[in-house]
């Protein structure tokens, strides 16, 4: 009989205590309402490769969207000016011959739109020098969005630290389309 009395002393007391701790369920609304971006989107730690690799992938497609904006106008309005010359921007000297190669590609093809795909950015050591470059796959779209192929090219950039901020980097574009560097044990000239 005392473990009767125990049993249902324990199995009182064990619903009083559940019965007072009744949580409240905030309503979605009211997690809206006291949110804020830390708590909802916490932010993406990368570390510097994957953030040059990222910010890389951005500046090649942006300038290949402006480049086939570009050459889908006249040529010749203020609007192509301005186009052209935020496609200077993304160059650390830009000439005449800076685009040359790349309107070539993009006109005898008839492309419309671009997509980049599989950048990967890697080094090269040319004497003392360590120059950076970018291999990635492009794809061309023609007017219809018919896909006209998939290419493998190479772009050289360079990251140039600004004199406010310790941390803080420019990106530019040295040769767009290029050639990396041939490490090849042939000598030039006549051979046997």
């Amino acid at each position: 009989m005392k473990r009767i009395n125990n049993f249902l002393v324990f199995a009182v007391l064990s619903l009083v205590i559940f019965a007072c701790n009744k949580k409240t369920e905030i309503s979605d609304l009211e997690k809206l309402r006291n949110s804020n971006n830390t708590k909802s989107y916490p932010a993406v730690q990368m570390d510097s490769m994957q953030a040059i690799n990222s910010i890389t992938k951005q500046k090649v497609q942006e300038l290949l969207d402006l480049s086939t904006l570009y050459l889908s106008g006249n040529r010749n309005t203020e609007i192509d000016t301005v186009i052209y010359s935020q496609m200077q921007s993304y160059f650390h000297k830009p000439d005449s011959l800076t685009f040359k190669r790349l309107f070539t590609e993009l006109d005898s093809l008839k492309v419309r739109s671009v997509k980049v795909n599989n950048l990967n950015v890697y080094k090269e050591f040319y004497k003392k020098d360590t120059l950076d470059y970018a291999r990635f796959n492009v794809e061309y779209f023609d007017d219809k969005n018919k896909s006209l192929g998939s290419f493998e090219k190479n772009a050289q950039y360079i990251l140039l630290s600004t004199p406010k901020l310790k941390k803080e980097f420019k990106f530019y574009f040295l040769d767009f389309y290029s050639r990396p560097l041939v490490k090849d044990s042939t000598s030039l000239g006549v051979t046997k």
